[in-house]
C-alpha cells in the first residue's frame, strides 16, 4: 500500500467548497488504495497558535504572532521529518502561489528521500487574479521562484489543457465529483416560472452581473414569457464584485427576481436546487484570460442533474445536450435564449448525473497515480 501525504498550506472549514474538494481528493486517493495523511496548516481559534497538523493531530506548534507567521513560510522541517519517519513515498501538494527558496529546499529534501512530489495549480494562469497593488506585491515572490520550484517537482497537476506549466510537464485531470455528498435534484419545475441558480464564492470572473443585466433587459421589454428568477448563493469575494451586482439590482428594481441568499448548505441548498431549472457556471473567465478550464461548479451542476450554462471551453461538456454556451464577452445574457434552451433539453436529471459518473475523484486520482 502506497504511503501518501496530501499537503495544503491552509486549513479546513465546514462550509468551504475548497475544503470539501480537498477532502474529496483525499477520499479518492484512499479509494485508489493509498494510505493518506492529511497534512495542513491551521490557526487554533482558542489561543491563536499556528499549527501544522497531520489529520487531527498536532504535528508542530509554530507559536503565535509575527514570528509564527514567518515560520509558516520558511520552516518545513517538521513535515520532512514526518515524511521520512513514516516512509511516505508520494506527496500531493496544493499550490497557494507560495513558491519561495524554503519551499524549493523542502521539495529537494523530499526528492533525496525518493519521494514523488506533484503540485496542483487549481487555476492557470493566475496572475490576472491579483488585481490590486497590494495583491500584486504578494505575488512578487512567487513569480521570482515558481519556475525553479516547478523544476524540482515530478509533475504539475492542472485542470487546463496546458501540457507544460513553468517548464514542468503537467498531468491533465478534471475536477472530480464526490457523488456521496451531492444529491440529485427532484424534478420540481413550476409552470410559468424559470429559476436560475448560481452557487459560488462570487468573483468577477463568474460574470453573474451578465445574468442580472439580462434579466433587466428581459423585464424592460414586453414579454408574455415565464417569470424568471436568479438565485445567487454565496458570499461576495470583495467589494468590486458587490458593486458589479448589487447596484444593478437596486437601480432596476429587480429585488423580487434576483435573490441574494448568501451561503446555503445541506438540506437548505438541496431544496433550492430541487426548485431550480438552470445552473449558472462561469460566464466571464475571459476577464482573467482563461479559455480552457474544467471547473468544479460545472461538475457539481451535472451531478445535481441540472442543465447549465458557461462561457469557457470545458472539454468534458462541449456538445452535451444539457449545456448552453454563451459568448465569452461582457454582453448581457439573452434570457429568451435561456428559456428556449430549457424547453429543448431532452435529458432527465438522472440521465445528466449518470453522464458524469466517470468524473469521480477516484478516477481522477487514479490518473495522477498512473502518471507518476
Amino acid at each position: 500500500m502506497m504511503q501518501a501525504m496530501f499537503l495544503s498550506f491552509s486549513g479546513y472549514s465546514v462550509h468551504s467548497g475548497i475544503s470539501k474538494k480537498k477532502l474529496a481528493q483525499i477520499k479518492g486517493l484512499k479509494e485508489c488504495g493509498c494510505q493518506v495523511v492529511n497534512c495542513h496548516y491551521t490557526v487554533d481559534t482558542t489561543n491563536g497558535h499556528r499549527l501544522w497538523m497531520t489529520d487531527d493531530q498536532i504535528l508542530f506548534d509554530l507559536g503565535k504572532g509575527i514570528i509564527a507567521k514567518i515560520r509558516k513560510r520558511i520552516d518545513y522541517n517538521p513535515i520532512s521529518r514526518y515524511v521520512k519517519k513514516e516512509q511516505i513515498s508520494f506527496v500531493y501538494m496544493r499550490s497557494e502561489h507560495n513558491a519561495n527558496p524554503f519551499l524549493i529546499h523542502f521539495v529537494r529534501k523530499l526528492k533525496t528521500l525518493d519521494v514523488k512530489v506533484v503540485m496542483e495549480i487549481p487555476t492557470f494562469p493566475y496572475d490576472q487574479e491579483y488585481i490590486t497593488f497590494k495583491k500584486r506585491c504578494s505575488l512578487f515572490i512567487d513569480r521570482l521562484f515558481r519556475k525553479n520550484l516547478a523544476k524540482q517537482l515530478n509533475a504539475i497537476i492542472t485542470f487546463s489543457n496546458y501540457k507544460q506549466i513553468f517548464g514542468q510537464r503537467t498531468i491533465q485531470i478534471s475536477n472530480g465529483i464526490d457523488f456521496s455528498t451531492i444529491q440529485r435534484k427532484q424534478n420540481n419545475h413550476k409552470k410559468g416560472e424559470l429559476h436560475l441558480i448560481g452557487v459560488a464564492e462570487i468573483h468577477y470572473w463568474h460574470g453573474f452581473d451578465r445574468i442580472v443585466a439580462g434579466i433587466r433587459d428581459y423585464y424592460s421589454g414586453k414579454t408574455d414569457g415565464p417569470i424568471v428568477y436568479f438565485h445567487i448563493v454565496g458570499e461576495f469575494s470583495g467589494e468590486r464584485e458587490r458593486e458589479e451586482i448589487a447596484p444593478l439590482i437596486n437601480k432596476n428594481q429587480l429585488g423580487d427576481f434576483v435573490i441574494l441568499h448568501g451561503p446555503l448548505y445541506g438540506e437548505e441548498l438541496d431544496r433550492l436546487f430541487d426548485h431550480s431549472d438552470i445552473g449558472i457556471g462561469s460566464l466571464a473567465r475571459h476577464r482573467n484570460s482563461i479559455t480552457y478550464i474544467k471547473t468544479l461548479k460545472n461538475r457539481e451542476y451535472a451531478a445535481r442533474g441540472i442543465p447549465f450554462i458557461y462561457s469557457e471551453i470545458d472539454e468534458d461538456f462541449e456538445g452535451k445536450t444539457y449545456i448552453l454556451k454563451v459568448p465569452a464577452d461582457n454582453s448581457p445574457v439573452d434570457v429568451h435564449q435561456l428559456i428556449d434552451f430549457y424547453d429543448s433539453v431532452p435529458d432527465t436529471p438522472e440521465e445528466i448525473r449518470n453522464s458524469v459518473k466517470h468524473l469521480s475523484w477516484k478516477n481522477q486520482m487514479k490518473n495522477v497515480l498512473n502518471s507518476i
